[in-house]
């Protein structure tokens, strides 16, 4: 029987995944729930130190003679300390000593609770991962427990040995065992350069049999030609779809961009169920695209295959099983390599590509959705595009882009702060075209930057000027004329005077017909200065633009389609606050 503590279950359950056994347990009383539940349990081997500065030095010599990692676990405060010395001796020996340390309410911290000290991260630079876990409360508090204890016996044997530190906060003392059985949990797998060439052929076997592959293809500065071919390559040969996304910078005649069809306002549940992939493979940074957040909705249903050069655990989708320490280029092509006959039987990708092109586009109306399309689709080949943050990044992957422009967009941290700056340093390391989309809040945030002094000929600037933060209108965040001032910034600032001053060429438009003049001149490649376009719109409207865009050809089921109709009905007749009230009662 196991303790009722879902964080000591998923240690427990994931030790006998990675094959360790022997345990050093040192008496005490919030390690109760560890000790107990694997005392009598078969797969462990444990021995009983009382002294824990004995215990660990005992694991120590353990270790070294078993020459496989060993568990240490003691109560919480000066226990923990009492592990210093051979925790130590433990880092520089390379022994790989798993560190159980039980804690405290981190929310008694300084509270002079009893027997509590400040146990996060206390063994420092002498071991090679400490994590803090988290009091489990819900499913997501599951997952991130999981990855963090994978995270930690990971590293155990990463590129070396040595101790790694676990700690193990808790609400109050538990003794209740009444658990028959562990969780279901994931062991991670990480295969290196170096890993034995059976495991890497098991996955290969594993993709070959596999009917849908979803490749997804993040951030990326710089997309190598090698990249590009073996990624070709890879879908000629495997039962794939590749997504890619503008920051990608993948330009591949294979790939869909999923960006509109996978947003949570287009797509439904049940659509994604349908087009649900049997194994994810991911690699570069962030993504933009909805079908991050439309995944982690099936968290365990299916396979995430991250590839990171430097090993780190990057778990996007909440359902990573396996980690290629490698470069894609290497990944790919070794796949290529071992498909033998394989062949991609498209039917994964011509069901996902039907579905991208279901997406019915209307004749928009002046909003900055016209004005970003009027742009980008304008651009010619070979430019640099910045997109700033949220709808000149939503918006730009609506439509579609000459091939071989190069696109940025700071998503690392997706902040306001800085997109300007970052466009311009871009564009002075080029001899080529270069534009940025930017709204009026990230624009005036970092307008100092027009200042400049490296700021050439090569700069086209589409300054959205909606009056405010439209991305509040659209993930109706704002509530009523007060938030209208406060959440969405509304105001009536223009660029021009400043723009003025600092040497640029200014244009601006306030309808389809002025839009269409100044872009004659906007897209002109033999200005004498940089050109900067003020697209003056209304960010309410705005927003509408885009619901009406997702609303056209959404799919949607008979009851869901009945439930958003009457939550219309009902908004409609007595009002957003008053039937958001109503929706907060009844769920309570």
């Amino acid at each position: 029987m196991y303790t009722e503590l879902k964080t000591y279950q998923i240690i427990i359950a994931l030790l006998k995944k990675y094959g360790i056994k022997h345990c050093v347990l040192s008496a005490g009383s919030r390690n109760v729930p560890f000790v107990h539940s694997i005392e009598e349990d078969p797969d462990f081997h444990c021995y009983s130190v009382v002294d824990e500065r004995s215990a660990g030095y005992f694991a120590l010599g353990l270790a070294q003679e078993l020459n496989e990692p060993v568990v240490i676990s003691c109560t919480s405060s000066t226990a923990t300390c009492n592990y210093w010395p051979p925790v130590a001796e433990a880092f520089y020996q390379d022994v790989p000593i798993v560190v159980l340390t039980s804690d405290r309410d981190p929310e008694m911290l300084g509270q002079w609770e009893d027997q509590m000290i400040d146990q996060v991260g206390m063994y420092d630079r002498h071991v090679r991962k400490s994590v803090n876990l988290p009091i489990i409360h819900d499913h997501d508090d599951e997952i991130y427990c999981q990855r963090l204890v994978n995270e930690a016996l990971l590293e155990l044997n990463h590129h070396g040995t040595g101790p790694v530190h676990i700690n193990v906060p808790m609400k109050s003392y538990n003794n209740s065992f009444n658990i028959k059985k562990l969780p279901e949990v994931t062991k991670f797998e990480r295969l290196c350069l170096d890993s034995e060439k059976a495991l890497w052929d098991t996955k290969i076997e594993t993709l070959k049999k596999a009917k849908r592959i979803l490749v997804t293809c993040g951030q990326n500065s710089y997309a190598s030609p090698a990249l590009k071919k073996s990624l070709s390559e890879f879908f000629k040969k495997y039962n794939s779809t590749i997504s890619v996304e503008y920051m990608s910078n993948v330009d591949l005649e294979e790939g869909l961009n999923l960006n509109v069809c996978m947003d949570a306002r287009y797509v439904t549940k049940k659509k994604v169920k349908e087009l649900l992939p049997d194994i994810v493979i991911s690699f570069g940074g962030n993504i933009f695209s909805g079908i991050k957040e439309q995944l982690r909705k099936f968290d365990g249903e299916f396979e995430h295959w991250l590839i990171q050069e430097d090993g780190r655990v990057v778990d996007l989708y909440k359902s990573i099983t396996t980690i290629f320490e490698c470069k894609p280029e290497y990944f790919f092509q070794y796949c290529v390599e071992s498909a033998g006959t394989a062949e991609n039987d498209l039917v994964y990708h011509k069901e996902m590509k039907q579905y991208v092109d279901s997406v019915a586009y209307p004749d928009f109306p002046y909003s900055h959705v016209y004005a970003i399309k009027e742009v980008v689709e304008k651009i010619p080949s070979d430019s640099i595009l910045h997109l700033s943050i949220n709808d000149s990044i939503r918006i730009a992957n609506f439509f579609k882009l000459s091939p071989n422009i190069k696109t940025y967009a700071n998503i690392g941290t997706h902040g306001i702060d800085g997109c300007l700056s970052s466009f311009l340093g871009q564009a002075a390391a080029v001899d080529k075209p270069s534009f940025l989309v930017i709204g009026d809040l990230a624009f005036f945030y970092d307008m100092n930057a027009l200042r400049l002094r490296h700021i050439g000929n090569n700069v086209h600037i589409l300054l959205i000027n909606n009056e405010g933060g439209s991305e509040f209108y659209f993930n109706h965040m704002w509530k009523n004329n007060a938030s209208d001032l406060h959440t969405t910034a509304r105001h009536h600032t223009k660029a021009e005077g400043w723009v003025r001053s600092n040497n640029f060429i200014y244009l601006s438009a306030h309808d389809k017909e002025s839009l269409g003049a100044a872009l004659q001149e906007f897209m002109r490649d033999d200005l004498d200065a940089p050109v900067f376009l003020e697209v003056f719109t209304e960010m309410k409207a705005d927003s509408d633009v885009i619901y009406d865009f997702f609303d056209l050809s959404r799919p949607r089921d008979v009851q869901s389609e009945t439930i958003r109709r009457s939550k219309e009905f009902i908004k409609a007749t007595i009002g957003q606050e008053k039937a958001q009230k109503i929706a907060g009662f009844l769920k309570h």
